[in-house]
């Protein structure tokens, strides 16, 4: 990796990570001349991370001022959705046509202790902890197929997803739903129903969307 490219990465995981451990706040301006003087680089990686950060819709950028935190709206939460149904719902379905294989019941058993992370998180009625035991389900399921490229986009939704899922969360019944549509995914691609365990990925899916959707 070239220099510049180097800067370039770095100025990109600092304003990610600025964004993701909620270090910026919604209607605050940053300017790019404060962070690279933060990091001890130039402006043009800045920039260019910047570029990158508002594509993935982490950012917006306001011209002439600088950039600020990028708030979501329903379009951010039907795209998201309808991307992570295609991703989650074909990985899904690999999954439960390979439920026989050795490697999947690797994957089942971290699935399961997800499952179980979020169950004793419904019962303490801890939204945090249910949240993180719920992306890393997530996470987990697409991670399974070990395909570079879907891993990446998985990625750069990774935010719009987090927020998706804080909203619906926090939302009466939710969590319990969340729940019992885990388990009902996680049961179709163990004993191998392809079509259940894409219809029950659409279904968790649809739900959360709706909700945003709603109450925005």
């Amino acid at each position: 990796m070239d220099q510049k490219k180097a800067l370039h990465v770095l100025a990109y995981e600092h304003i990610k990570n600025m964004v993701l451990e909620g270090k910026m706040e919604y209607g605050e301006i940053y300017s790019e001349t404060k962070i690279a003087k933060e990091i001890g680089i130039s402006r043009t990686p800045v920039r260019d991370a910047i570029q990158y950060l508002s594509q993935e819709k982490y950012i917006d950028i306001l011209p002439n001022k600088g950039f600020c935190l990028h708030k979501m709206g329903i379009q951010d939460f039907v795209d998201t959705n309808q991307i992570r149904t295609a991703i989650e719902g074909y990985c899904g379905r690999e999954i439960a046509q390979k439920a026989h294989l050795e490697e999947t019941k690797e994957t089942f058993d971290l699935l399961e202790s997800f499952l179980k992370q979020q169950k004793e998180a419904l019962e303490q009625e801890s939204v945090t902890a249910f949240f993180e035991a719920d992306m890393q389900f997530h996470i987990q399921l697409v991670s399974h197929i070990a395909n570079r490229e879907l891993n990446n986009l998985f990625g750069t939704y990774m935010y719009r997803m987090r927020n998706l899922a804080l909203h619906s969360l926090h939302v009466p019944g939710r969590m319990e739903k969340t729940y019992q549509e885990h388990l009902e995914i996680f049961e179709n691609m163990k004993q191998g129903n392809m079509i259940q365990t894409y219809e029950s990925i659409v279904y968790h899916m649809e739900n959360p969307r709706n909700i945003s959707i709603d109450e925005d």
